[in-house]
């Protein structure tokens, strides 16, 4: 979504912290538990591993690592091959929201063996830094029709919802054939509203993450990882 950050996978590498200059703690790894839901995929992940700030530059900014490269990549694949298998034999679009999901989508798709197009929204919601107030404006809408077409909205994180909720409530009104979502990341401890999520990669606690496409006053996009923002 278009915010100044947002913010999952089964266990944090400490060489992620390492290579981008922050040493990490030892902390208690917790097994990730996989919850099931109808027409739903998703992880609940554990905080994992502490990653101590150091005081220099846009390092000092990254905490702890909720989920780690590999984490993410794997998951990320998971992702790939149910969508493929669930939306075999129909050409699917993949609507991505700028600019948070754009990592995101371009490791999904690579992944998806099913013929695939792609196109982009880019929306703002009026609100503070850290909280949305549902009223949206697009900034970009899309190039295609999607009448009768199967679609697939790719988000990097559900927070509230809010935002989420208008724009399944403006393509739906498009009439595709079918409308889905799939997130990388979902804050349940955050949402205001109930939306129908079918792919979700990993629901993380209620923090401030940046990394693998969420940022923070445009920094720290291209992290390989999602971490903590400290402040």
């Amino acid at each position: 979504m278009a915010r100044p950050a947002a913010g999952a996978g089964g266990t944090a590498g400490a060489s992620d912290g390492r290579r981008f200059g922050v040493p990490a703690r030892r902390a208690t790894r917790a097994s990730t538990v996989v919850r099931a839901a109808v027409n739903t995929l998703h992880l609940v992940v554990p905080i994992s591993e502490r990653v101590a700030p150091v005081p220099a530059g846009d390092a000092s900014e990254v905490g702890e690592v909720l989920v780690g490269a590999e984490a993410l990549q794997r998951r990320v694949r998971e992702l790939a091959d149910t969508i493929s298998r669930d939306y075999a034999g129909r050409p699917l679009l993949l609507v991505g929201v700028l600019k948070g999901a754009v990592f995101f989508l371009s490791d999904l798709m690579r992944h998806i063996d099913i013929p695939v197009e792609v196109d982009f929204m880019a929306v703002a919601s009026y609100g503070s830094a850290t909280d949305s107030s549902g009223v949206v404006r697009i900034l970009k809408d899309l190039d295609v029709a999607i009448e009768g077409r199967d679609v697939l909205i790719v988000e990097d994180i559900i927070d509230s919802g809010l935002t989420l909720q208008y724009l399944l409530r403006n393509l739906g009104s498009r009439d595709p054939a079918s409308l889905e979502v799939c997130a990388l990341l979902t804050k349940p401890d955050r949402r205001k509203v109930d939306l129908p999520a079918r792919y979700v990669g990993f629901e993380i606690p209620d923090r401030f993450v940046i990394g693998y496409g969420l940022d923070y006053a445009e920094r720290h996009r291209n992290l390989p990882f999602v971490a903590v923002l400290e402040r």
